[in-house]
C-alpha cells in the first residue's frame, strides 16, 4: 500500500492589508470580485485558502502578483 502523503502548508494573507490602504469594506471588495462578504473575511482570517482563479483575481484587483499577495509557508 502506498504511503499517504500530508502537506501542512499555512497560506499568509496581504488581502486585509491592501484592502484597508484602499479604504474598501470586505463587501466592497467582495463585491467587485463577485463573491461573499463572508468569503474575504475567511481569506483575510487564514481560515479559507482561495482557489487560484480567485488568487489571481484579488492580486489582479490589487495590481500585484499572487505571489507578493499569499505566502505559503511548509
Amino acid at each position: 500500500m502506498p504511503a499517504t502523503v500530508k502537506y501542512a502548508f499555512h497560506v499568509h494573507s496581504r488581502v486585509r492589508e491592501l484592502r484597508l490602504q484602499q479604504t474598501l469594506s470586505q463587501q466592497a471588495l467582495a463585491q467587485a470580485l463577485g463573491v461573499s462578504r463572508q468569503t474575504i473575511n475567511a481569506i483575510e482570517t487564514g481560515r479559507y485558502d482561495p482557489s487560484l482563479t480567485l488568487a489571481v483575481h484579488l492580486a489582479r484587483h490589487f495590481g500585484t502578483t499572487v505571489e507578493e499577495l499569499f505566502d505559503v509557508d511548509a
